[in-house]
């Protein structure tokens, strides 16, 4: 992080108590970091999506935030297959655009109509697209970056405080923990259902600690890493399947029992999550699922699916999309408190690193979540 020699804790405070100016439109980024004896070293940098497989880390301009507005130093941020995903499509409007969208950090400066929040405080940064955009998917923001200007903080619907007992590195997984929440609550499933899990990326898993967390049980992952299935069990997963040694469909019948279907019996299993974005998936259940099943798509299916729908008429099936919501983040951030679920991070990186982040993610079936963290945090 090019600001952590910029400064020291003493300066820090000097800025904390005068964090509202009465002038909001004079305040500049830099005052923050460079002193007499650092001035100069500061640089806004920022990593940018430019085109197909051409990512950045770009020097960038200094924001001017205003009084609606709030910077939060950025301690941590996960990166994803999305990201991977929108650097092999190249998926810019036009112009280049910041990348990161899971992220957590300190505030460092608050506009004057800011309420609610202090500059100090430790903060999950919302990334849903709440009037300015979403943030690190297309929008004019993006959290791989040292500092992250955020406009209209004032919503209250951007940033969401963390406990002191809770580190940034785990805060940050707070959006993916909330997408894993927002499917378990599309799939409705509750004690007593019987649930199968397919694919134990970051996604997948926090599916299975929330399906835990909430006295689901009975609940089968499927992936084909043990290191993963390893996970699912230890976040509370009854029964894991690598589909490279089972019969996938045979073993959910096994497990889950079988229900009457007029071309032949099927899993009895009430509720699947598709968090693989494997293409077979979507398909293999609405075939082998039983009737007034539900199945909830969180992962990214990017290619169309081809699909026989007669069994989702047959079969009554419920299909429903999920992603993550502002409203879940207070609850993701609940559930970080009281359960340790920082084992889902296999690896930390520095904002240099980032071109190893995504080797990682493309190459090693077994990595859970890659995590930037800047330098200093």
């Amino acid at each position: 992080m090019d600001c952590a020699t910029c400064t020291g804790r003493a300066q820090w405070g000097a800025h904390r108590r005068a964090s509202h100016s009465s002038d909001d439109s004079s305040f500049k980024i830099s005052n923050l970091y460079n002193s007499e004896n650092t001035k100069g070293h500061f640089a806004m940098k920022q990593i940018m999506l430019h085109g197909a497989n051409d990512w950045r880390l770009d020097d960038i301009d200094e924001p001017t935030p205003g009084p609606r507005d709030a910077l939060v130093r950025i301690a941590a941020c996960g990166i994803c297959g999305t990201d991977v995903s929108y650097i092999h499509m190249g998926m810019t409007p036009g112009h280049p655009i910041p990348m990161g969208h899971e992220m957590a950090g300190v505030v460092e400066w608050l506009g004057s109509e800011v309420t609610g929040l202090s500059v100090g405080d430790r903060v999950v940064v919302c990334p849903s697209d709440v009037g300015h955009g979403p943030m690190g998917t297309g929008g004019p923001q993006g959290g791989l970056t040292p500092v992250l200007y955020v406009p209209d903080a004032a919503n209250g619907k951007r940033l969401f405080k963390v406990p002191e007992g809770l580190a940034l590195t785990t805060a940050a997984l707070a959006e993916p923990l909330a997408v894993g929440m927002q499917s378990v609550n599309q799939s409705e499933a509750k004690p007593g259902d019987k649930v199968a899990v397919f694919g134990c990326g970051p996604i997948g898993l926090f599916a299975i600690a929330t399906l835990a967390d909430r006295g689901v049980t009975d609940v089968v992952a499927i992936d084909f890493s043990h290191a993963r299935l390893d996970l699912a069990k230890q976040l509370g997963a009854s029964h894991v399947l690598d589909p490279s040694e089972v019969d996938v469909w045979a073993e959910l019948k096994r497990i889950h029992g079988e229900v009457p279907f007029m071309f032949g019996p099927t899993a009895a299993t009430d509720v699947f999550i598709e968090a693989s974005g494997a293409d077979s998936v979507i398909g293999d259940v609405l075939q082998n699922g039983r009737v007034d099943g539900c199945l909830v798509i969180v992962a990214l299916h990017y290619r169309p699916v081809s699909t026989n729908y007669v069994n989702l008429l047959m079969k009554q099936f419920t299909v429903r999309g999920s992603m993550e919501y502002p409203e879940r983040f207070e609850d993701a951030i609940e559930l970080l408190e009281r359960r340790d679920l920082s084992a889902v991070i296999s690896h930390k990186l520095s904002l240099e690193e980032f071109g190893d982040g995504l080797a990682v993610l493309e190459g090693s079936k077994d990595c859970g979540k890659v995590m930037i963290t800047m330098e200093g945090a």
